[in-house]
């Protein structure tokens, strides 16, 4: 039922905007009552980003699963490709999620939380194939795991930013893949 709710959320969000729809307007398409709406989703934020905080879990395994001589920003970037290549909405709503991500203030900052504790939950496993490298005074190796991760997430979000630019013709996983090798060189 989770699912159906927020596939009419998000059919009302591609037709009248994400800040024209009501919580009420989604219970009511989807014939529930308004109160059976928030034990499926405390927010309507949530039908957008509640499955997308999730996936920093599905990269921090894949990135726990990825061979132990590849180096941290290799192993992050192919961890990372959880995301692209099982995603977690179905193909047909992936860009009206990400536009609604993009274009709206509240999600594009709750968006930003995401991506914060991402940081927190991926950044020790970077730091473990960081190893114990030697670190100047002020920059130690969990604040370069965090510095990776926040660069590979930004990645991430402009690869989602020019495969909506290039209205889906572009192949989402080499726009993320070419970001990630110009942050190498």
């Amino acid at each position: 039922m989770r699912d159906e709710v927020a596939a009419v959320a998000i059919k009302l969000f591609a037709e009248h905007g994400f800040d024209s729809v009501t919580t009420a307007q989604i219970a009511a398409e989807a014939g529930i009552s308004p109160r059976s709406f928030f034990r499926y989703f405390p927010t309507k934020e949530d039908v957008v980003l509640g499955s997308l905080t999730d996936s920093g879990t599905r990269v921090r395994d894949a990135l726990a699963a990825r061979p132990v001589d590849e180096s941290a920003w290799v192993a992050l970037g192919q961890a990372m490709h959880v995301l692209i290549d099982r995603p977690v909405y179905p193909s047909e709503d992936l860009e009206v999620i990400a536009r609604i991500i993009l274009e709206t203030p509240s999600i594009r900052a709750r968006d930003q939380e995401k991506y914060q504790q991402w940081e927190d939950l991926l950044a020790p496993g970077v730091a473990q194939r960081l190893g114990s490298t030697r670190d100047s005074s002020v920059v130690g190796v969990d604040d370069r795991a965090r510095a990776m991760v926040g660069a590979a997430c930004a990645c991430l979000r402009i690869s989602t930013e020019l495969w909506l630019r290039s209205t889906g013709a572009e192949d989402p996983a080499l726009i993320f893949d070419e970001l990630l090798l110009s942050l190498r060189t």
